[in-house]
């Protein structure tokens, strides 16, 4: 007979979030790049995202210290990838999340932009596209680093306007620098360098880089899946499919390559955690984080029962499931915050969590704010909550 698989407590599931996605004290990061791999990778739709969720992971160091990894040291780069979605990821993984999944997006963002070009009529193909990105590549070697707008003017072919669903409801007419860009930046030809603006802009100017180094996408799946486990399980494989955007089937043989084990949940469900994962650690010490919208640590899984009251749930996210700026307590979200047009940090508990969990969130709010300085930060996706701190 067959032993049972482990079982994982609530209170575990939320000491290792704690612990493996740095949020409590002890456990910060020392770098930018280390912090962005004890979450595998973090949300970049929103230029503020990267700063906020780095800063509640590293031990010191303020924007310029995420900057410099961005653009300086450049140990943490943007990358098109998982669910269609931008994120920022070490250089060291980079490779590994390009080959499982930004190939398989660029190739159909490709195909997408060609099917366009043809319908649209101007005798527009693959080969004015190739000739337009290489003049693009050209320039920037030239003169870069420069916006989209810099580079359209330098280069002939990206002032091109064409016609999406002519004759449709939908028809739009359109210029192709937007498209011409993204394409290059999703295979890797060109990245997003410092912006117009503050660290909270999304104004980008762009370099020419080389495209990284090729990794079978199978074995880049399977180091993907790994290191996920690692940081958010307990989890299943829907949780790993809904993150990724992967086919089911391509998530089922990734986790089986990792060696994946079964442990059970409080709930009486089964999950997955890394080989050799499923043994309880000390918790952290009692720890508070305000983190920003789309941060990993709400964001990593399908089902957030764990560390989430279904009844918060309306106050915190978007229409579309976008999570806004959070309060935690010992991996738990417990309220939200938001940034007043003063620059206030102000902040609301959703439930009675005790006078230690006021005074942890009030000392990591003045943390933020003298991070935050004269910045101002709204979030691209606002939730009723962060609009009602606000008002």
């Amino acid at each position: 007979m067959s032993p049972s698989p482990p079982f994982i407590t609530t209170a575990e599931r939320r000491n290792r979030l704690g612990r493996r996605h740095r949020l409590a004290p002890s456990a910060r990061a020392g770098t930018v790049a280390e912090a962005a791999d004890s979450v595998v990778a973090l949300h970049a739709t929103d230029a503020a995202t990267v700063f906020l969720s780095a800063r509640a992971r590293l031990t010191d160091g303020g924007p310029e210290a995420v900057e410099r990894a961005l653009y300086e040291d450049v140990g943490v780069v943007r990358l098109l990838s998982m669910r269609n979605t931008l994120f920022a990821v070490s250089a060291e993984l980079a490779p590994y999340v390009d080959a499982s999944t930004a190939r398989g997006i660029a190739l159909k963002e490709r195909r997408t932009f060609l099917k366009h070009l043809d319908e649209d009529g101007q005798g527009l193909d693959a080969a004015w596209l190739e000739r337009a990105e290489t003049s693009a590549l050209a320039v920037l070697d030239a003169q870069g680093p420069l916006t989209g707008s810099q580079l359209s003017a330098a280069v002939p072919d990206l002032r091109q306007k064409i016609t999406i669903g002519r004759g449709k409801k939908y028809e739009t007419h359109t210029g192709v620098a937007t498209r011409v860009i993204r394409l290059l930046a999703a295979d890797g030809r060109i990245r997003r360098d410092r912006p117009r603006g503050s660290w909270t802009s999304s104004q980008f100017r762009w370099v020419h880089t080389a495209p990284w180094p090729a990794v079978p996408a199978a074995e880049a799946r399977t180091e993907i899946a790994r290191r996920w486990l690692h940081a958010y399980g307990p989890a299943t494989e829907a949780d790993l499919a809904w993150w990724t955007g992967w086919t089911r089937t391509d998530v089922r043989k990734a986790v089986a390559a990792t060696g994946a084990e079964e442990v059970r949940l409080e709930d009486g469900g089964a999950a997955l955690v890394a080989p050799g994962d499923a043994a309880p650690e000390p918790a952290p010490e009692p720890w508070a984080a305000l983190l920003p919208a789309l941060d990993p640590a709400g964001m990593g899984w399908a089902d957030r029962g764990f560390h989430l009251d279904p009844a918060h749930r309306p106050a915190l996210f978007d229409y579309a499931g976008n999570i806004g700026p959070t309060v935690w307590w010992n991996g738990e979200i417990v309220g939200g915050w938001a940034q007043r047009p003063d620059g206030e940090i102000v902040w609301r508990l959703l439930a009675d969590s005790g006078r230690a969990a006021e005074e942890a969130v009030a000392a990591e709010a003045s943390r933020l704010a003298a991070w935050v300085g004269d910045t101002r930060i709204t979030p691209r996706f606002r939730t009723p909550l962060e609009r009602e701190l606000v008002a």
